[in-house]
């Protein structure tokens, strides 16, 4: 049976504009350059293809000009689709700010990718070379939270399950929080939101406080210098990250996770699988764009092998 990722989180439509500095209250920005993307959950989902596994999305895809973006988006990488499309509702859209820095910042609204229901769960068939992925986004979106809170409370046999609690983790309600934590094989943070899961700033300290008593692990990112990688039974180990000039940085987690998840899917030891994604992390960064992880082989060459 073929290795699969399964995106459970939306697609959404990022319109990126790279800007000077993001302005402050009443003034207005200088802007270089602007794209309107396929972005959210497509980020990771393009990482783990362009890691060598197959992809489908699992999330709510809908019916409009900003769908039909991701639809295109979803094909040209061939990523399938395995619900039936929305209709009379378009995808929602999210405006990035990219500054001169390589800093992002996010103002978002959900559309059709935050709509799920508990009978479009159920249609979901797990298989055993499958892993999920699901982000805070998702748990935090009135449409959504419900039906994937009951999910994850009862979680089908076999689950394999990544949560990326997201910048939102704080705004998610503690029922949908506590579910995704349950049902989780690894969890993957950055520092703040791995604080906030545990209310432990020290990043190490945090890893192994998440890792605790799961199938898998924990990862916390720690974005230019690697992660936190600890295992349920072992000591918290940090991955130094990969130096390279980075232009952008909106979607190196994502491509983390991806990677991390591709590999894993694929045989590879989770610890492996960290470093290797600490490479694939830094590399995204070096293009602009929110999915720009590189394919498996750039990465590997990258280190040497």
């Amino acid at each position: 049976m073929t290795a699969r990722m399964v995106q459970l989180s939306g697609v959404i439509v990022d319109l990126i504009y790279t800007v000077e500095q993001v302005p402050l209250p009443g003034t207005e920005a200088i802007v270089h350059d602007s794209t309107l993307t396929a972005g959210g959950g497509i980020n990771a989902m393009i990482a783990a293809r362009r890691t060598g596994v197959a992809v489908d999305y699992a999330g709510t895809l809908g019916t409009g000009p900003l769908s039909d973006i991701v639809e295109k988006a979803l094909k040209a990488e061939e990523i399938g689709l395995l619900r039936p499309r929305l209709k009379d509702m378009d995808q929602g859209c999210c405006t990035v700010l990219v500054d001169r820095d390589g800093e992002r910042s996010f103002i978002a609204a959900p559309g059709a990718d935050g709509v799920v229901r508990s009978e479009d769960l159920a249609r979901i068939q797990v298989r055993a070379d499958d892993w999920f992925l699901i982000s805070g986004y998702a748990l935090g979106y009135a449409g959504s939270h419900a039906a994937l809170t009951e999910w994850l409370a009862h979680p089908p046999e076999g689950l394999q399950l990544v949560f990326d609690p997201c910048p939102l983790v704080a705004q998610i309600k503690p029922a949908a929080r506590e579910a995704a934590m349950h049902a989780a094989t690894w969890i993957t943070a950055n520092q703040n939101e791995a604080e906030f899961l545990t209310g432990v700033a020290d990043p190490a300290k945090a890893a192994s406080s998440l890792a605790k008593g799961r199938a898998g692990g924990a990862l916390v990112r720690m974005g230019a210098d690697g992660c936190w990688f600890a295992e349920a039974n072992g000591e918290c180990i940090h991955l130094p990250g990969h130096r390279v000039e980075a232009i952008d940085t909106n979607g190196a987690g994502d491509a983390h996770t991806g990677a991390f998840i591709a590999l894993v899917s694929r045989g590879e030891a989770p610890l492996e699988a960290a470093k290797i994604a600490n490479v694939c992390a830094a590399l995204s960064t070096t293009r602009e764009g929110p999915a720009t992880a590189p394919i498996l082989n750039t990465a590997l060459e990258a280190m040497g092998r």
